[in-house]
């Protein structure tokens, strides 16, 4: 009987089979195939069942998908941009000797992922000492790619989106996470309270990159979530100010929260935010 190749052998053999075709391409390229596949990858896995692991909480889980993603895209990064350094939500880490650091978020929106949601993409960003340099977002359900940073306007699917307009949080949407620990302190809940209130409407679906892209195409308003790590944050970030909009972190309730929209909510945010 022929024995069947390990997850990680398979994983290896992909990332061989991708780094024939993309060995040579760009930063933007590169980042955006590695996206792609990396969500498709997830995608197929979990049609086939994927073992779930608790890490922090019943609601903060990790899968065999998250993992594998993550190897795929270290392993091509670790060939092709060998003095990159890499930062994944899963564990991948190098050191950078260039002064640029890829930051991996394999799958945002795990729990949504492996309770059969649609709301989750794989992330990618490109960072060095002074910001992140540009963000890609793959959402394999609707087959979108988000693509946007430093030298590069935002867009999604090789379209550049609008350039976000100035509007009052009144007229539009916010994106937000608030997990049910956080609904329970009084100063977070406050400062976050003071920041909804003020919008015509609010929602809360569970994969901070798929809002950020959301935000920076016009689909959402603006976003906010507070303790952000950079993995869920940087690819995002720089898809919002390459559409025209702000993002930036703001102290307020004992916590730091990222908020992202056009530039006049994101002053606005600021302002309640700090009461």
């Amino acid at each position: 009987m022929t024995q069947q190749p390990s997850l990680n052998e398979m994983i290896d053999a992909i990332t061989k089979t991708f780094l024939v075709a993309h060995v040579d391409d760009t930063d933007e390229h590169l980042a955006q195939a590695l996206v792609y596949n990396a969500g498709r990858l997830a995608w197929r896995m979990r049609e086939q069942g994927v073992d779930i692991d608790q890490k922090t909480s019943i609601s903060d889980v990790v899968t065999d998908a998250d993992r594998a993603a993550e190897r795929f895209v270290a392993g091509v990064l670790e060939v092709v941009r060998p003095e990159d350094g890499i930062l994944g939500e899963e564990g991948s880490a190098r050191p950078s000797t260039s002064g640029r650091t890829w930051v991996i978020d394999p799958v945002d929106g795990t729990y949504n992922f492996s309770s059969g949601s649609d709301y989750w993409c794989s992330a990618l960003a490109l960072a060095d000492a002074e910001d992140v340099i540009f963000g890609a977002v793959h959402r394999p359900a609707m087959g979108y790619t988000w693509f946007g940073g430093r030298d590069f306007p935002t867009s999604r699917d090789g379209k550049d989106v609008a350039k976000l307009q100035n509007r009052s949080a009144k007229e539009i949407s916010m994106a937000t996470y608030l997990h049910p620990t956080s609904i329970q302190d009084a100063d977070i809940r406050a400062a976050w309270q003071r920041v909804g209130e003020k919008f015509a409407t609010v929602r809360m679906l569970g994969a901070g990159s798929v809002d950020l892209s959301s935000v920076a195409d016009g689909t959402w308003g603006a976003w906010m979530q507070h303790s952000v790590a950079d993995w869920d944050w940087f690819p995002g970030k720089a898809l919002v100010e390459a559409a025209g909009g702000a993002a930036r972190k703001v102290k307020a309730g004992g916590v730091e929260w990222c908020i992202a929209g056009n530039k006049q909510v994101v002053d606005e945010m600021e302002e309640w935010l700090r009461g």
